[in-house]
């Protein structure tokens, strides 16, 4: 390893489809890197091996990061780069990359991002819908009778929703939208950059009743769902109600939200800074 000053930890962006996508600067990064984490080594490894770059590959998803944390981090103490990638885009957005975020920051450690495609905002333009706000949500309970319950708690935010779905649950995902939220406009957006790059737009029971009846999703996908509409509180029986930080963190800890999400969430539900809130967090936990 040659000398450096600092150790750092980089959190890479890179393509969600097209490996095109990937810039000058993350390919050099990945090349300075003297660890590379990835969630899948065989996905990271077709990225490495079309821009020829070498560098040691370690695994290090939901499943095993916990415990790779506290070696992973000694290697920066210890004066080494490491980055980090998930199998697509901003790692560190519904994927387990803000595990070690969050540990390094605890540490002092110092963190870099080297931006690239994200998947939410490519969806967002993507839709034609109106996204002057949007809300990210990741992806919705599995269970139907759950997943009606968050879209209807969704249903209160001011702006567009950006869901994250397999192929295998996005007819199910698209028939509770069209449930609960009859009168919004949807469009499902799939296989982002790749050459079946597809965008379908329509009212939501539209749109679930043609995929209902439609061949087989294939390909990843993201639904975006446009902002409230005229007169649909009154129609999905929605009444505002006033609580405190307090009572939503309760909320988010008896609900076993993880602290890191919990506090990013309610920061920007309660427009304070996500470290202040993390901290109320840990108080309350």
């Amino acid at each position: 390893m040659s000398a450096r000053h600092g150790g750092m930890l980089s959190m890479v962006g890179t393509p969600i489809g097209n490996l095109e996508d990937a810039s000058p600067r993350v390919l050099s990064t990945l090349r300075q890197a003297d660890l590379l984490l990835c969630e899948d080594t065989r996905v990271t490894s077709k990225l490495l091996a079309r821009f020829d770059v070498r560098v040691s590959l370690m695994r290090c998803d939901q499943n095993v990061i916990a415990a790779r944390v506290d070696g992973v981090l000694e290697r920066v103490e210890a004066g080494e780069r490491v980055a980090f990638v998930s199998d697509a885009g901003m790692p560190g957005v519904s994927d387990p990359g803000q595990q070690l975020v969050d540990a390094a920051l605890e540490r002092g450690l110092p963190v870099e991002v080297i931006p690239g495609p994200s998947a939410v905002t490519c969806a967002l333009v993507a839709s034609g819908l109106p996204m002057d706000h949007f809300f990210f949500e990741g992806f919705l309970p599995r269970k139907a009778g759950a997943r009606a319950r968050r879209l209807g708690e969704l249903a209160r935010v001011p702006g567009a929703l950006v869901v994250y779905e397999s192929p295998h649950r996005v007819v199910a995902t698209l028939a509770s939208v069209a449930e609960v939220l009859p009168a919004r406009r949807v469009a499902l957006v799939r296989e982002l950059t790749k050459v079946h790059e597809e965008v379908v737009r329509g009212l939501a029971p539209e749109l679930a009743r043609r995929l209902a009846e439609g061949s087989e999703v294939r390909g990843e996908c993201v639904i975006v769902i446009e902002g409230p509409v005229a007169g649909e509180a009154a129609a999905i029986g929605l009444v505002p109600t006033a609580r405190t930080l307090e009572e939503a963190i309760a909320e988010g800890i008896g609900a076993g939200e993880s602290k890191s999400r919990l506090a990013k969430r309610l920061a920007k539900e309660f427009s304070l800074s996500r470290s202040d809130v993390y901290a109320r967090v840990l108080e309350l936990g």
